[in-house]
């Protein structure tokens, strides 16, 4: 609406009470002789509907929409009263005879519109075609309610052809004025209102421009208004944190149009879930939220989320490719969880955490001891950004062993939070954290440096080459990732070639960027090593094994762990050994607990191993103890085996207990 000083003046001057409605139909403002008229408040009216405020009947003529006299009865103002407000207004001015099908706008209705007298006919049908045909069914609906005195007041926002053959956005305001004994609408009398500029600004300002749902701002207020309106109406109301499951990883890896891609289709599925009343939004990233109204039971909430999860489990195809994400979410309701719209938004995020903590592609719903939960995270990541200034992060190592002859070779980093009131927190428990925070790049940089040191220690203790291997998170090879240039650094501390191997996932290789690729051959530039961890549980291609020259496969230990009593995971162990050989590939077993599976391994081929059966990780004193124990081991069964007057079948029998001994 458009609103003036002598509006405002004479709503403050005016001897009777007056509201000040928006397009909405909703008080933006009222002065002191309404409320004592009515023994109201000003907060009892403000931002309420007139129609709450005024049911109307029908037969009764509603008041004028702009300044509302509320002194007289409105069934007694003349028509000439309301066509001498209207026409004040400044708006384009229309009256629909219905009866005889005659409709006129006035001159400065057709001037906004770039018409002159005599461009367009007098009936109806002829205003008809110059509206949008994507708005012409809402614009019949708000008519047709309005002529049946379903709703008072016409207010109905369309957009309209001009002259030029442009579009503008109007704001059609009226109410019928006449009326048959049987009630029938026999005229019609409004304002047009030019809304084009405020109708961007207005987009702008409270809609995404990328999945055109509503931004947080918008949200904020419809939240509050349905908060309102649900305590006054006593039905439940149900806010939905949607976050979808491993996104970054698309959008770092497939590239932003790609993201903006899925984002986009994500926004319309969601939409599709819900009912036309209820409210999507977007809050940014990839974080969504939903605003389910006028509910009966708790059940509508879980089938709409249930609607919701296999929605978006479908299948995306971005840049040719065939990719799938899920989604977590959080719900929360009202009254029974918060009265306000602050605490909602933090109970669904809550619980939106539980869903994806506990495995993803699920929904939760929010409990009072979440709050204790989401305390203990908040806690724990400020905890977590003081730990490495104040040397509270460890490496421990764990041997990867030889099966040929049973000798420590290579050593994995594994890192270790020494908590001061916790005690020993494992990786599991705040990697997570540190990836979603950023400190993952800071925390990495330090345990390659550490690494590398005891690398360059061992080696020299040992006089060869010793290797450790160190884990990179996908978010370390972000292209705005603060990450350490690893290759100069090695340089700088003088290390040999291969003396440091890295481990990423499948999924890394698989999605990579070009900045990723950039990443990763700079690390084989300076010597790197490439694994690939956990190999066989994610989409494993071969391609990308050669494009990338990989040089290590480690088999996952769930595999491994079965290998003895469980034919499938005996094959798909078998596969990847014989697979990776024929791809010049060497093979690291995972989680090798008992001497069975040790030799089973040997039997099948598998190049080295690691696991409980041979040590658990230790500190760098317990490893470098382990290792000289192991180192002198070999060499005094060496030495002694040289020195020996066995025949030959005995040194070869002797030297077969060598490659079957454990070593630890």
């Amino acid at each position: 609406m458009t609103q003036s000083i002598d509006l405002r003046t004479a709503l403050n001057a005016a001897a009777e009470g007056l509201l000040l409605l928006s397009h909405e139909l909703r008080v933006i403002d009222v002065n002191d002789i309404f409320l004592q008229h009515y023994g109201l408040q000003r907060d009892d009216v403000l931002g309420r509907s007139i129609l709450e405020l005024f049911p109307y009947q029908s037969g009764t003529l509603p008041p004028q929409q702009t300044l509302a006299p509320t002194s007289a009865d409105p069934s007694h103002v003349s028509e000439a009263s309301l066509r001498l407000a209207l026409e004040a207004s400044g708006d384009g001015v229309w009256e629909w005879d219905i009866q005889s099908d005659t409709f006129e706008l006035s001159r400065r209705g057709r001037a906004m519109l770039g018409y002159g007298e005599t461009d367009i006919g007098k009936s109806l049908v002829h205003w008809v075609a110059i509206t949008h045909p994507e708005d012409i069914e809402r614009v019949r609906e708000h008519v047709l309610a309005c002529m049946q005195g379903r709703i008072p007041f016409l207010s109905c926002e369309y957009r309209v052809r001009c002259r030029d053959g442009t579009w503008k956005w109007v704001l059609a305001r009226g109410a019928v004025v006449d009326r048959s004994d049987k009630g029938w609408a026999r005229r019609m009398v409004g304002t047009t209102v030019d809304i084009s500029s405020e109708q961007e600004t207005l987009l702008r300002a409270n809609y995404d421009a990328l999945t055109g749902l509503p931004n947080r701002s918008l949200f904020r207020e419809r939240l509050q208004y349905e908060v309102i309106s649900s305590r006054r109406s006593g039905r439940l109301l149900a806010l939905l944190f949607i976050d979808l499951d491993r996104f970054k990883e698309v959008n770092d890896l497939l590239g932003h149009d790609a993201g903006d891609e899925l984002l986009k289709q994500t926004a319309a599925r969601i939409r599709s879930c819900v009912r036309e009343a209820d409210t999507v939004a977007r809050l940014g990233g990839d974080e969504f939220t939903v605003i389910l109204t006028d509910l009966d039971s708790r059940s509508h909430v879980e089938n709409i989320a249930e609607k919701i999860l296999d929605a978006i489990d479908k299948p995306y195809l971005l840049n040719h490719e065939e990719i799938h994400v899920s989604g977590s979410i959080g719900i929360t309701l009202h009254p029974g969880d918060a009265k306000e719209p602050e605490g909602l938004v933090r109970n669904a995020d809550q619980a939106m955490y539980v869903a994806k903590n506990a495995g993803r592609n699920q929904f939760s719903f929010f409990t009072k001891s979440m709050q204790d939960q989401a305390w203990r995270r908040l806690k724990l990541i400020g905890e977590l950004r003081a730990a490495l200034p104040q040397r509270q992060l460890k490496l421990y190592f764990q041997p990867v062993v030889d099966l040929k002859n049973g000798q420590v070779v290579k050593g994995e980093a594994l890192l270790r939070w020494m908590h001061p009131t916790r005690g020993l927190v494992c990786p599991h428990e705040f990697v997570f954290l540190a990836e979603e925070t950023g400190l993952i790049n800071e925390i990495g940089n330090w345990v390659f440096m550490q690494a590398a040191a005891w690398s360059k220690r061992w080696s020299a203790l040992r006089g060869e080459v010793f290797q450790i291997s160190v884990n990179k998170s996908p978010v370390q090879f972000l292209a705005n990732a603060r990450s350490l240039n690893w290759g100069a650094y090695l340089k700088d501390l003088g290390l040999g070639w291969h003396s440091m191997s890295v481990e990423i996932t499948e999924g890394l290789l698989l999605n990579a960027t070009d900045a990723t690729a950039e990443k990763l051959f700079s690390l084989r530039d300076a010597g790197v090593q490439v694994a690939i961890d956990d190999f066989g549980t994610g989409y494993s291609s071969m391609a990308y094994l050669k494009k990338f020259d990989v040089d290590y496969l480690k088999v996952d230990q769930s595999f491994i762990r079965d290998t003895t009593r469980n034919s499938t995971s005996r094959t798909i162990a078998e596969t990847i050994i014989v697979m990776a050989h024929k791809l010049g590939l060497q093979v690291i077993a995972e989680g090798v607990e008992t001497a069975e599976q040790r030799d089973w391994l040997m039997e099948a081929g598998c190049d080295f191993a690691q696991g409980y059966f041979f040590s658990e990780p230790l500190p760098p004193e317990a490893f470098e103890e382990l290792l000289t124990r192991s180192h002198n081991k070999v060499t005094s069964n060496i030495v002694s085996l040289d020195c020996s007057s066995d025949t030959g079948d005995e040194k070869s029998q002797k030297s077969i207990e060598l490659g079957k001994s454990n070593p630890v």
